[in-house]
């Protein structure tokens, strides 16, 4: 776990305590392209609606174990029982819809993976192959949704996709890097900014 600092330049505010600390500094905003980690996103950011992403993060394993790893073959094979189990979990959020949505999810992620060759390629076709860099100063200028998180979101929503509005899409979008929004203040927007 990398050390706090206290003369380090500041990170993104959002991230206020230690496990959103090694989630800002290890993951979010680098871009991704591995179709297991999309698809993990996918499922926790359709899970965080309503919710805080401490929630979530905070319940991440618990998750890996209930979707055996966020691998979407896996989940699309989970039944009434299996769902039935999880609505138990006291370790993931207990929402019914939800968990039917991580295997309606899956079904389309494979429909996605199986028409493109991978849920990677057609994911980055949204920002034309390159993460959007932003140059926010502020907090306050970061903003929910914008028309890729929009395009995504009714594409998405045509394949069969559940929980996948453009708020959360955007929040997707930043998690996995197709989207750069850390603030040029912090540290991390610079490293990010060097990859694609």
């Amino acid at each position: 776990m990398p050390a706090t600092d206290p003369s380090a330049p500041p990170r993104c505010p959002w991230a206020e305590a230690e496990l959103q600390h090694v989630y800002h500094d290890t993951e979010w905003g680098v871009p991704s392209h591995d179709d297991r980690h999309f698809f993990e996103m996918l499922i926790l950011e359709g899970a965080q609606a309503g919710l805080s992403w401490a929630t979530i993060l905070a319940r991440r394993e618990n998750y890996r174990a209930a979707y055996g790893g966020f691998e979407p073959a896996a989940v699309a094979r989970q039944d009434e029982k299996k769902q039935a189990r999880l609505l138990a979990d006291p370790g993931i959020i207990r929402n019914r819809l939800k968990i039917q949505a991580a295997v309606i999810n899956a079904r389309a992620f494979l429909g996605v993976q199986a028409e493109f060759g991978s849920f990677d390629r057609y994911v980055w076709g949204f920002v034309q192959g390159r993460p959007r860099v932003n140059r926010w100063t502020a907090p306050a200028q970061v903003p929910a949704r914008t028309a890729e998180s929009d395009a995504l979101s009714r594409d998405l929503k045509k394949r069969g996709f559940k929980f996948v509005g453009t708020t959360i899409c955007y929040a997707f979008m930043q998690a996995t890097g197709l989207v750069n929004d850390h603030l040029v203040s912090c540290p991390r927007h610079q490293a990010c900014a060097k990859l694609r």
